[in-house]
């Protein structure tokens, strides 16, 4: 830190302000000026402000369903009814459906699109699947089997057969007529498949020990594509990465199982008198009035139920769900399943919520204790940021070890104990969390319809911020994996060659986790914490969810009601976050320490006096002080003088008259910026932007006197030159220590050089000894901890 006294004078300050003012950078211009033709243009169907405009439509469809899972055969043969609504303004001579299962059949652009190669210094198993296709990894049976059988397209008043081509995993039926704004059609499609293993969004798991399954269908019929004022007909195909686009719509679905099954679904039961046991509707009547989960179906009864196999003739029964004003439907059943359940006032608005889990036994005890649980406090949690839950249930079903996936009203999630009933912190956090994000996307883009197949960040980023606060809400010490900056940071050091801009499509998306999940979610918390702050972002992003609910909202649409509510200009931070792949990486270059000299002997030779002492304190003469050695003059008084004892920093009634001689000559305004300005510490700080993403400047002041300060700087600061900067800092106090983003807000890349002086980062080694088979000790702490966990008292009692 360099020291420059400065003599006062009526021109200082304005001066050194101006100094600051660089001269314009070509990037800096393009950074802060507006989307403007990024975004698209506002219309009567979207607005300038990011709501809907006054001709904004969506079309609707509403199912009749009716399906059997066979479970000899492991397969799905159902018939529908479809009753399709255009609202839009167009004459529509065709409609396309969705044959999501189509991803699995021979030939799948999906599959045959995959890329790898092998490993030729090993593979696991694991890898080895993963070079080959989605249908070989789900079965290595029969090329042909997987994929629609569509037996039949029909229109439903005459019966007769509709003309239907098949592309890929997209269906066009056309229509006999085209059909008229305002108008409706119905027909009936009947099809059947064969259920694949669980691959992450839907299909079955295979229990060998008891020889049973647990279904998780999902994307199982054929539904409407999506048709809008943006896209016209949204008929991308289904890649397996990119999720579902769909409209909203009624359903009514009978699904028939074999008796001993238990079927969770979308929608409210019809006929729980019909498929429950007397004890059962017993207990479902405890659970109505109940603030903890009441058991409805018992391990016991579950346990007892696994006994019988697939096939065997135990006879069928029907469930029959109906839906309101759901984009999709989906169901789980197995003869597996515990059930658990409670239905509470979430919101304390007197209306009540059925919060409900189905789970196998190899779930518990983690799933009786908490799922439940879980699916009401992220009612809750969600609710409160965006809108009130609007339907009469939530479900969490315990799919596979592993990830979770979402469908309104019910979800499937992983996180299962040992085999033995132990688990690791991992496991329960794991599974506390994906249930959170599995039900929390009822919200988005359950609610908040988003399109998922071209914008897989407007559900999944969404829903990871929301997740992120939800996960403190439960626990302030949650180990959330996702929204804190410092997590992003070793993505934003990523070469740039493997980095993609979140607005870009979900199936052309490198590292969707990262970049369309962690990525946008940091972003959202970095604008609640540290751009736009909480208040003003809360009320802006609960604006966006009311607007939007039930309707179908584009990336401009959030982006534009973002600032429309807040009164904040964001269009620099949605182009560096949402645009572009530029880090964070602030550099805190130099910091000269400038004083200034306002006349006063007091304080001019006091400073003098305290540097003269500074320079004097030099290695040698501490040393000879050390050695107590006495001098000529210490040891003879006539060898001193006048001058021995004179003290040039004294201040003399000469120095005071020169002073205020001095200050006559200056006018009240002079003399009071003197008063003002002297003894003031002027720091000015030279920043360099090397990442490339302008963001705010946040950067802590440690005093001499033990105490501290942080002062902020929004990213407008970087708005003249977006590389390099000088910012004057004025303090009473002297600074020993500056550090940029010391609370670790904006995700820079590079700690090292946020310190001034610099202040080095610790890096970590790791000490271990080999064993004899070459593997390093302790390299897996969470499975050492989950062995040391005490199993539970009895097995499925939901105590830990």
């Amino acid at each position: 830190m360099r020291n420059v006294v400065l003599l006062v004078g009526l021109t200082f300050c304005s001066a050194t302000l101006l100094a600051q003012t660089p001269a314009p950078t070509q990037n800096a211009n393009t950074r802060f000026e507006q989307l403007g033709p990024m975004l698209p243009t506002p219309n009567t169907f979207r607005t300038a402000a990011g709501a809907p405009g006054k001709d904004y439509f969506q079309n609707r469809a509403d199912y009749d369903i009716k399906v059997e899972l066979d479970d000899a055969t492991q397969k799905i043969i159902g018939t529908e009814t479809v009753t399709y609504h255009n609202n839009s303004t167009d004459e529509l001579p065709f409609i396309w459906l969705q044959l999501d299962q189509n991803l699995f059949a021979k030939g799948s652009i999906g599959s045959v699109t995959r890329t790898g190669g092998v490993n030729e210094s090993g593979m696991s198993f694991a890898q080895l699947q993963n070079l080959t296709s989605v249908r070989e990894r789900s079965s290595q049976q029969a090329s042909d089997k997987y994929g629609y059988k569509i037996n039949a397209v029909k229109d439903a008043k005459s019966g007769k057969p509709l003309k239907y081509v098949i592309n890929q995993t997209m269906m066009r039926i056309d229509l006999p007529a085209a059909l008229k704004p305002g108008g409706s059609y119905s027909f009936n499609v009947d099809w059947n498949y064969f259920i694949t293993e669980y691959y992450g969004r839907s299909g079955m798991e295979f229990f060998p020990k008891d020889g049973n399954y647990n279904y998780f269908i999902a994307h199982w019929f054929p539904r409407l594509c999506a048709y809008n004022d943006v896209n016209g007909w949204q008929n991308k195909q289904f890649l397996g990465q990119g999720e579902f686009t769909l409209i909203f719509g009624n359903y009514k679905v009978a699904i028939t199982v074999p008796s001993d099954h238990v079927v969770g679904a979308t929608g409210e039961c019809q006929n729980y008198k019909q498929v429950l046991t007397a004890t059962q509707q017993k207990r479902m009547a405890q659970a109505a009035t109940s603030k903890t989960p009441i058991v409805i179906v018992t391990q016991a009864e579950a346990e007892a139920a696994e006994k019988a196999k697939p096939g065997a003739t135990n006879g069928k029964k029907t469930w029959v769900y109906n839906a309101q004003n759901v984009r999709d439907f989906a169901f789980a059943s197995s003869r597996k399943f515990i059930w658990d359940a409670m239905q509470t006032d979430v919101y304390g608005d007197g209306r009540k919520i059925w919060s409900m889990s189905f789970y196998s036994k190899e779930g518990n005890p983690l799933w009786g204790q908490y799922s439940t649980r879980v699916v009401e406090h992220t009612l809750k949690s969600y609710g409160n940021r965006t809108i009130k839950y609007p339907y009469p249930v939530a479900i969490s079903c315990h799919g596979t070890p592993g990830g979770g996936m979402e469908y309104p009203m019910i979800s499937f999630n992983g996180g299962r104990p040992e085999p033995d009933g132990t688990y690791s912190a991992q496991v329960k956090a794991g599974m506390i969390g994906v249930i959170i994000h599995e039900v929390g996307h009822n919200f988005f883009p359950m609610i908040v319809n988003s399109d998922e197949r071209q914008w897989t960040w407007m559900d999944e980023g969404l829903n990871t911020f929301c997740q992120y606060l939800a996960e403190k809400e439960w626990d302030f010490n949650f180990p959330s994996r996702r929204g804190e900056p410092q997590d992003i940071v070793d993505y934003m050091k990523s070469d740039k060659a493997v980095l993609s801009p979140i607005m870009t499509s979900s199936d052309n998306v490198i590292g969707l986790g990262p970049n369309a999940y962690a990525k946008p979610a940091t972003a959202l918390n970095i604008l609640r914490e540290t751009v736009m702050g909480r208040e003003l972002f809360d009320y802006a992003f609960k604006e966006y969810a009311r607007r939007w609910a039930f309707k179908s909202p584009e990336p401009a649409d959030f982006f534009r009601t973002l600032e429309d509510a807040s009164g904040v200009d964001l269009d620099w931070f949605w182009k560096g976050w949402f645009y572009g792949v530029e880090p964070v990486d602030q550099d805190l270059t130099e910091v000269d320490w400038f004083q200034v000299d306002s006349g006063d002997p007091t304080i001019s030779k006091a400073a003098a006096k305290s540097e003269a002492q500074r320079r004097a304190g030099t290695v040698s003469k501490q040393r000879d002080a050390a050695t107590k050695a006495e001098t000529v003059v210490a040891k003879d008084s006539t060898m001193n003088d006048f001058y021995n004892s004179y003290d040039p920093y004294a201040v003399t009634d000469a120095d005071k008259k020169k002073y205020q001689d001095y200050l006559a000559t200056l006018s009240a305004d002079e003399r009071k910026t003197i008063e003002t300005y002297g003894g003031t510490n002027f720091y000015t700080l030279s920043l360099k932007n090397k990442g490339g993403l302008p963001m705010p400047v946040i950067i802590r002041m440690q005093f001499e006197d033990g105490t501290d300060s942080v002062a902020r700087f929004p990213a407008e600061i970087w708005r003249f030159n977006d590389v390099s900067i000088k910012k004057v800092i004025a303090t009473n106090k002297k600074v020993t220590q500056w550090t940029l983003d010391p609370y670790q807000e904006i995700a820079d890349i590079d700690a090292e050089n946020n310190s001034f002086p610099r202040v080095a980062q610790p890096t970590r080694f790791q000490l271990f000894k080999q064993r004899q088979n070459g593997t390093a000790a302790g390299s897996n702490p969470m499975q050492q901890q989950r062995r040391t966990t005490q199993p539970p008292a009895t097995q499925g009692s939901g105590k830990n």
